[in-house]
């Protein structure tokens, strides 16, 4: 299910959204203009600041950015003049020419310069590669040699064709030359660049419409987390409110997993290094994972995935094909070592928990069962209000395990139950992972970003690392395939991706606090507390204002906490055995009996919607 596009002609230009303008760009020349901006951006650095080395410019989803090693830092008003010197190169309208030289003649070329990181980058270009470079503005033409870099590209075919209104150069931030913190620290500068001005304004638009969404000020307002700096970065601490929705989460993820067949397991925190040893992580996984620790002389791993433990769990007794497939379903907390700079709230974080679960199944079984998960995926992921998909589908690369024979016939199981599904996916011709074929989901959100939730990943290495084994129908031991797959990916990062997504107004089976009772006086807090106990007891959220503030302080005090139901209550409220409600949805619902609104609350509740 694509995301759709909503086209100029079918709405109003006040209803079109900020991500629908930009949908409309062309992603291929969007990456052309990105990276020439790069370039651009090089160049007029080095005209006003001579002394700045350049290092790496690469496009990014939303822009660019480029690395320089300078002993100034830059300032707010640098990329004022910086932002000026480019518009400067881009009406010059000099073109992009590539060029390619001997190793040799190319060394010497980067000397010249005094750019010590371009040495580097030379020496890490694999022997027999072609070795290019981009100048802007042609050398051939040019009294005085132009600025150039080394590139791959590919770039515009000139800078004239940039449109100077539509970049922006953003932020300055510190990077370590090739993310080794043993190694210089450098400045990155941020730009974005698009087709049109009026797609950098929507961009901008979404920018803003981002920042009055963002789950940390949203989650610090409202009292769900905190990162307590006290006990580690990356580390989160769930308060109350916090807690109760992510409790609400994982009940609903549970119960909905019981019922489509899958087997809970839990699993300890740490294991035996020898066990990562065996899976391969501590091979391959290395740089992402604590370092051991000791225990009686043994040498124990924080785990950074759950399925080497489900594998265990697997191996614990002989299986028959006739028990096939097997569902293991784990909320496993797992740890990873992330650097200090690229943590950022729920989103990035050392300590999360995922939604794992793990298939052992025979090949026959593939497509079978990757439907069921599909359809698994679409009805949790439907459940909080997603319904539009980006789907891809990564295939073999040119190193891997397994047999060709497998490889392909897993891929035609992918492929085959997507086409079930009715669902448009893009196929990356060898994006898979040397173990296997997998399928991504990324979910649009309200405001029409992209967010990678959900993986299908078939596995051809655990099983055979670990020789698992299952007797087949006639008899012989078989290995079976192994299918990794999470829905949410982490419950840290997909209650981030929620907040967002409901600017804090959770539904009402979600929401912290369902109700909020309002006593216009004193002489109606009896009546009052009675229908907080009995809306209690009928397994509501309730609270009753306490604070002896003005009504219209409290209603407003309600709002800003955003609880999905306020109950006035008033003299003719208390007299008819009402309560008059405002519904944050859908504004005021009149005077309405309680138990009437006790029955309406929990229908929606159980409906999972708002009341």
């Amino acid at each position: 299910m694509d995301a759709v596009a909503v086209k100029p002609s079918e709405s109003k230009p006040s209803d079109i959204k900020p991500s629908d303008i930009l949908r409309q760009a062309d992603t291929e020349k969007l990456a052309r203009i990105r990276h020439t901006c790069s370039h651009v951006m090089a160049m007029a650095v080095q005209k006003l600041y001579p002394d700045a080395k350049v290092t790496i410019g690469p496009a990014t989803e939303n822009g660019f950015y480029y690395d320089f090693d300078r002993k100034e830092h830059f300032t707010p008003s640098d990329l004022k003049a910086i932002a000026k010197e480019m518009k400067r190169i881009i009406k010059w309208n000099q073109p992009l020419v590539r060029q390619e030289l001997p190793r040799p003649e190319m060394l010497a070329e980067i000397e010249k310069l005094n750019e010590p990181y371009k040495i580097e980058l030379l020496a890490a270009i694999p022997e027999g590669q072609n070795i290019s470079r981009y100048f802007i503005g042609d050398p051939e033409k040019l009294e005085k040699q132009p600025w150039w870099d080394l590139c791959a590209g590919p770039h515009l075919n000139s800078t004239g064709e940039i449109h100077p209104d539509a970049f922006a150069l953003e932020s300055i931030a510190g990077a370590y030359w090739r993310g080794d913190e043993k190694n210089p620290m450098l400045q990155r500068i941020y730009g974005t660049a698009w087709e049109t001005p009026e797609q950098l304004q929507a961009y901008h638009a979404m920018l803003e419409e981002a920042k009055r969404r963002d789950h940390r000020t949203i989650g610090k307002d409202l009292q769900l987390f905190s990162i307590q700096e006290d006990a580690g970065g990356g580390l989160v601490f769930w308060h109350p409110k916090g807690a109760i929705i992510r409790n609400a989460i994982e009940t609903f993820w549970k119960e909905t997993h019981v019922q489509n067949g899958y087997e809970s397991v839990t699993t300890p925190h740490m294991a035996n290094l020898d066990l990562w040893k065996i899976s391969g992580h501590n091979d391959f996984y290395r740089e992402s994972m604590f370092q051991p620790m000791e225990v009686e002389h043994q040498v124990y791993q924080l785990k950074p995935m759950n399925c080497p433990f489900h594998v265990l769990i697997y191996k614990d007794t002989l299986h028959s094909y006739k028990e096939f497939p097997i569902r293991y379903a784990e909320l496993g907390t797992v740890y990873r070592y992330e650097r200090s700079g690229t943590m950022h709230g729920l989103m990035r974080v050392r300590g999360f928990t995922q939604d794992d679960a793990h298939i052992f199944c025979t090949e026959e079984q593939i497509e079978s069962e990757i439907l069921g998960v599909l359809n698994l995926a679409e009805l949790i992921l439907s459940t909080f209000g997603f319904e539009n998909y980006e789907i891809n589908l990564s295939t073999r690369p040119e190193k891997y395990v397994g047999s060709d024979a497998i490889w392909e016939k897993s891929t035609e199981a992918l492929k085959q139950a997507l086409n079930h599904k009715g669902w448009n996916y893009v196929v990356d011709e060898g994006g898979g992972a040397f173990y296997g074929p997998k399928i991504d989901i990324k979910i649009e959100d309200a405001i029409g970003r992209r967010w990678q939730c959900s993986t299908i990943q078939l596995d051809f290495n655990l099983p055979d690392r670990f020789q698992m084994e299952y007797v087949g129908e006639d008899g012989a031991r078989h290995q079976p395939i192994m299918i990794h797959r999470a829905l949410f990916g982490s419950v840290e990062r997909f209650i981030g991706v929620l907040i967002e997504n409901y600017a804090g107004d959770f539904p009402l089976w979600l929401a912290p606090v369902q109700a909020r009772l309002i006593a216009v006086s004193d002489s109606q807090m009896e009546y009052a507390e009675a229908v907080v106990t009995k809306m209690k007891a009928a397994g509501l959220r309730v609270q009753l204002d306490h604070s002896g503030d003005r009504m219209a302080k409290q209603i407003r005090k309600a709002e800003m906490d955003k609880i999905p139901v306020m109950a006035v209550i008033g003299a003719k409220e208390v007299e008819a055995g009402t309560l008059s409600i405002r519904s944050r949805k859908h504004g005021e619902l009149g005077a309405i009996a309680v138990d009437e609104v006790i029955s309406k609350m929990q229908a929606a509740i159980s409906d999972r919607t708002w009341l």
